[in-house]
This record gives structure tokens, sequence and C-alpha cells, in this order.
């Protein structure tokens, strides 16, 4: 299995950085957070991350100037960094991208833009990272092209059920209740019946499935669903 990309969340707001890494844990990165400028630093020293979240207005040192230092450092010269900041001044985010920032992010933003700006950041950076398809057995998906193919078939899937199977795929083998995939599918702000995941899991598996194939989904009485990859 490949290795998780390690991403660096540098914020000083609890919340938003709590926020970041669920968000980013779920998408199936591997998060290191700091909460200052002077943290970020020893963090990145210590554990080179493959890219850096990074919050302009920080504690101790700002952003632009951990910016700065990331792109001193030998180890951290090539590392994509994406700033987050509530500065528009066109001047400010000219400044941001001559210290060595690879994009800039402001604030407030949605958070499926901003994985998505990851995603195209190390695409263009580093394309080694982008993790753009992800292998469970035999079932292959690019999200991208968003197609997936179990062995040499297509499988088509509507969008509901593409998010389900790129869950379920992130975590092969682990047993997720239904409020668990309607929080990772829907979002916990939006309010929809735990019934209505049996249905999509339904025609997941109608899908994943044509003549012998096996069923690559558990169901764990009591408990929820879970991709086996051993049977995929």
């Amino acid at each position: 299995m490949a290795k998780p990309t390690h991403v660096l969340v540098v914020e000083d707001e609890a919340a938003l950085r709590d926020l970041l890494k669920y968000n980013l844990e779920k998408e199936g990165y591997r998060v290191s957070v700091a909460s200052d400028g002077e943290e970020a630093l020893v963090v990145a020293d210590e554990s080179p991350p493959d890219l850096v979240l990074l919050d302009w207005m920080l504690p101790k040192a700002p952003g632009i100037e951990v910016c700065r230092r990331l792109r001193a450092r030998q180890e951290t010269r090539n590392t994509p960094i994406v700033m987050l900041t509530a500065r528009i001044e066109e001047s400010d985010r000219i400044r941001g991208l001559d210290v060595g920032a690879d994009d800039y992010v402001t604030k407030p933003f949605s958070m499926n833009e901003l994985l998505a700006r990851l995603r195209a950041v190390m695409r263009r950076i580093r394309p080694g990272l982008a993790d753009d398809k992800i292998v469970a057995g035999d079932i292959i998906m690019d999200r991208v092209s968003h197609r997936v193919k179990r062995g040499a078939r297509e499988v088509h899937l509507g969008p509901t059920e593409f998010r389900i199977l790129e869950h379920l795929m992130q975590h092969p083998g682990r047993v997720f209740s239904r409020e668990q995939l309607l929080d990772a599918v829907w979002g916990s702000d939006v309010y929809v019946e735990a019934r209505t995941v049996d249905v999509h899991i339904g025609r997941l598996r109608k899908a994943l499935m044509v003549g012998p194939e096996s069923d690559p989904i558990r169901t764990v009485r009591s408990a929820g669903y879970a991709l086996d990859v051993g049977t995929a």
C-alpha cells in the first residue's frame, strides 16, 4: 500500500486547525499540526512534510517568514506550500508567492475547494504525491477522471455511490456505521435518514458485482459496512 501523503497544518486557531486535520485525515492524508511559526519549523525539521498548509498570521513567526525559512532549507526547499489568509489585497498575494508559496487560499473557504486546490498543487509540483488513484483488491478508482474499474471491467457509479466507495477504499477492512458514512459522504450539517445509506450500498453492490464476481462489501450486523480487500 502506498505511503500516505504527509501534510503539515500550521494554524493558530484551534477550531480551524482541528477541522482541517479531521478533513485531511478523512481524505487519507497523514497530518501533523503546529500552532505557531516556531513550532512549525521544529515539526518540519523533525519530520519533513510532503505539503505544508500555512496560515499567514501566526504567533512567534509569521507565515511569510516560515515560508521563507522552509524554502531556505535543503529538506523543504521543494515542498509544496499553500498559504491560508484573510488578506485579500493583491500586494499580499504577490508577496506570498514571491517568497515561495505555491498557492494562496483566502478565508473563508470551502473545504471541498481547499482539498481540490491541494490535489492540484501536488499534481503540478510533485505529481507522485497526487494520489489520484486508489487501489483496493481488484478495484481501481481514478479520482481525477471519476472512473472505477473492477479488474478490466468499467464500473458505472452515481456520485453518491462513488463517494461511499472512495471512503471505504481509503480504509479497507474498517467497519463504518451508517452514521459515520452519512457524516463522511453527506456531511454532518445535512440531515439524511440512516436508511438512505442502505439504499446506496445496495446500488454500489449491484454495480460492483456482475456474474460470478464476489461481493466486496461486508455487512456487519448492528455495526455497519466494510470493504473487504481480501474478497474484492
